[in-house]
């Protein structure tokens, strides 16, 4: 790691969006080393302010990691109320709380925030410009954490990850099915295995490494090379996967056309990269039911 400094095992850790794709990463992850909390909306539905001040103050987390939200574009951009109050409401409502029982606070954001039009990797010290309602309310999120004293924002790019369906998945169970899948050939950026960025949060935190990083599996991929690749992994027909321009997708959202994410911030405070995210996917796919 570069790095020894951990804290200690044992802290108390709520995690909010258990029940979501990186949610469950998250607990998986943590648990191992740190008493958990996961907290589904049914304990802790974060856009009631009330509800979340309750729970927290009778768990009494030192850590709060916060990964609630409306994740899908399209749905942000059909109900742009909705989704300022989950993911910005809703972070603050989260952070108030950490803050009244002196928890620290992982924020987990989005490469969304950028506008997409870079042609090199996005360093966390470029300039924010989301043209979608789903990165704008994910930013607002981040303002509303950077000032607490002891936060920490990880930004994300497109997951895979067990729990809870996902672009991966989505992709092997049509093919399997028989069926082509779609996907948009000129959109580059980043992928993430929650598993791998569950473990490098959670060795971050830790090591009491507050900041703004960005966080991903190392390399770069379009969202037809990750579906083309999965589907060589799972042993099922790559051709069945069909590529065309975003545009033509008719999604309710853009998507960026580049979203690489560079890791510079992690690299600084000594902590390595995530492995390949080659060799993520096929780890991952490797957990899946068989697609035959």
């Amino acid at each position: 790691m570069g790095m020894q400094s951990i804290l200690r095992v044992g802290l108390r850790v709520a995690i909010t969006g258990a029940a979501g794709l990186f949610g469950g990463g998250l607990v998986q992850a943590f648990s191992k080393r740190h008493e958990v909390f996961a907290l589904t909306r049914a304990e802790a539905d974060i856009t009631n302010a009330e509800a979340v001040r309750r729970t927290l103050g009778e768990l009494l987390p030192e850590v709060v990691v916060h990964s609630a939200g409306i994740p899908d574009l399209d749905i942000c951009e059909a109900d742009p109320a909705k989704a300022f109050l989950v993911n910005c409401h809703g972070t603050r409502h989260v952070a108030e709380a950490a803050r009244e029982v002196g928890a620290a606070v992982v924020y987990i954001s989005t490469d969304a925030v950028f506008d997409g039009t870079k042609r090199t990797p996005y360093t966390e010290s470029d300039p924010t410009l989301p043209p979608t309602v789903y990165g704008r309310s994910k930013l607002q999120g981040e303002k509303v954490v950077e000032p607490l004293p002891a936060h920490w924002i990880f930004r994300v790019p497109v997951l895979f990850g067990s729990g809870k369906t996902n672009f991966v998945e989505k992709c092997l169970l049509r093919i399997a099915q028989g069926e082509t899948y779609m996907v948009a050939i000129d959109q580059v950026g980043s992928a993430a295995y929650t598993l791998d960025a569950a473990a490098k949060i959670m060795e971050v935190v830790e090591a009491r490494r507050y900041g703004l990083y960005h966080l991903s599996n190392r390399g770069v991929c379009s969202r037809y090379e990750l579906a083309v690749k999965a589907a060589e992994l799972a042993g099922l027909d790559s051709a069945r996967v069909l590529g065309k321009p975003d545009a033509e997708m008719g999604r309710r959202a853009p998507r960026l056309k580049y979203a690489v994410l560079a890791m510079d911030a992690l690299r600084t405070a000594g902590f390595e990269e995530p492995r390949a995210w080659e060799e993520a996917l096929k780890e991952y796919i490797a957990t899946l039911p068989a697609f035959c």
